[in-house]
């Protein structure tokens, strides 16, 4: 499936999709098969061995009636799981009224895309009733019959999404997709406890496994899976592929299989951005896929063998089968598989140079281990350069700045003084200009009240002799 060309791991188109050629993305956990085709092909295959089985004539009949009895109420719990979306064998209870559920339809129809909360405010309204009763009615069901096996939990949760759906059937195909994924959310939200890593199944082990053998090929370099990283030409500060190897170890803390794929998207998307900082040349998938496991080596996510079975299990099928999500699952898979696989020859190694590096006994060439600090330290030199070239632009700055201030600060003040003098002299000047306004008032003023006091002096003087003849007659009057 892999071989060495000229720049990364080559997988070709057909080795991606499905083995029945039905145009979905194939995985290797499936054997190769999409999810439909492998579900479908494990439950025809489970059918005929439970039919089939062979009767052991001589076992006791003790045992057999135990067996016969477990069995019993193996497929009790099944069943009654399985009614809570299929319906039992009964009549049909009475359907919600017409109006009802148009209005709850309509409801649906208006949801923004994305919008959880939204979503949960439908699924509570009056007219979503019945759903929401289904939605906890399967909730506490499956929380009370968690010990199931794991496979059995998941065709539930699947058989539950493919119920669910039959609602919205006449609803475009976008629109049921969105409204799915809002329950698949809601579902595996609350059920993730009880299904992820199940006790059923070994996904422990191959989780430690495989975090063990991503630790003893630490000493992998980019170089040797042919990664595109920059050249000295490019100033790049650090390692690219730092955002996407942030990004998956953050997978592991998300609890909803979507939640979980789009860490994986994302992901991918910072490893093409990467590889297309570090090339001229355009990112091609030999590069993605090559860039896909360097990220995996050197992040080394926690439990992830556990995170790829619960989208497997209990994620949306279209979301792993077709699509950006699809394409970037698909390669997600295709680099475990490397990992696990990876030999010598993957990385042009001879087998007894593989096993050496393995044991620790080598390490990468020196000249490629110089090479790398040479490029790292002229990386760091450049990043020095620049900082103080900024540094010195800010000092230069920051002067001319403070010169400017002290120019203007100057101008300021002599055009205060300036203000100063000229008010200075004009209000002098209004002192000069009343203080002889006053002087002449006052001279005026003296000079009318001399004109005054001579006339009195006149008056009295020509007076007298009248006054003097009143008396005169008036004591004359009294004699007589």
């Amino acid at each position: 499936m892999w071989t060495e060309k000229q720049r990364g791991i080559h997988v070709t188109q057909e080795e991606l999709l499905c083995k029945n050629a039905c145009g979905f993305y194939g995985n290797p956990a499936w054997n190769g098969f999409c999810s439909k085709c492998w579900r479908d092909g494990s439950r025809s295959a489970s059918t005929p061995r439970q039919d089939a089985r062979p009767r052991d004539d001589g076992a006791s009949p003790t045992f057999s009636k135990f067996e016969e009895k477990k069995n019993f109420e193996k497929s009790r719990r099944i069943n009654t799981v399985r009614r809570l979306f299929w319906g039992s064998s009964s009549p049909p209870k009475p359907q919600e009224s017409s109006e009802s559920h148009t209005k709850m339809l309509q409801a649906y129809q208006s949801l923004e895309p994305g919008d959880f909360p939204g979503f949960l405010k439908i699924l509570r309204s009056p007219p979503s009733q019945r759903l929401q009763s289904r939605c906890t009615a399967f909730l506490n069901t499956m929380k009370a019959y968690h010990d199931l096996p794991v496979q059995k939990q998941s065709d539930l949760v699947q058989d539950f999404y493919q119920s669910f759906a039959e609602h919205f059937r006449s609803f475009p195909e976008a629109q049921v997709t969105e409204i799915m994924e809002h329950v698949e959310k809601l579902i595996m939200t609350r059920l993730h406890k009880w299904v992820f890593c199940h006790d059923s199944c070994d996904d422990e082990q191959k989780d430690l496994a495989l975090q063990r053998r991503i630790r003893s090929l630490n000493w992998i370099t980019a170089q040797m899976l042919s990664v595109p990283f920059p050249n000295e030409k490019i100033p790049v500060t650090g390692d690219p592929f730092l955002t996407a190897i942030t990004a998956i170890i953050e997978m592991d803390a998300k609890r909803a299989p979507q939640d979980k794929l789009a860490c994986v998207s994302k992901c991918c998307q910072h490893i093409f951005e990467a590889l297309a900082v570090s090339s001229s040349e355009p990112a091609n998938a030999d590069d993605f896929l090559s860039g896909l496991v360097y990220v995996l080596l050197k992040a080394n996510p926690p439990r992830l063998h556990s995170n790829m079975q619960y989208m497997i299990r209990f994620g949306l099928p279209h979301s792993l089968m077709a699509g950006e999500t699809g394409y970037y699952f698909t390669n997600l898979s295709c680099a475990v598989a490397f990992i696990e696989k990876l030999d010598g020859p993957a990385l042009n190694l001879s087998p007894e140079d593989f096993e050496s590096y393995m044991r620790g006994q080598r390490a990468p060439s020196i000249a490629a281990k110089r090479h790398q600090v040479a490029r790292d330290t002229q990386s760091l030199l450049e990043e020095l350069q620049g900082r103080h070239q900024k540094l010195h632009q800010g000092v230069d700055d920051l002067s001319v700045q403070l010169q400017n201030w002290v120019q203007d600060v100057h101008s300021q003040i002599d055009e205060a003084t300036a203000q100063f003098t000229k008010a200075q002299v004009e209000i002098t000047s209004q002192a000069e200009v009343s203080q002889l306004a006053s002087v002449s008032d006052q001279g005026q003023h003296s000079k009318g009240d001399d004109e005054d006091h001579s006339a009195s002096v006149l008056q009295d003087h020509h007076g007298a002799p009248e006054d003097e003849r009143l008396s005169y007659q008036n004591l004359h009057k009294n004699q007589q």
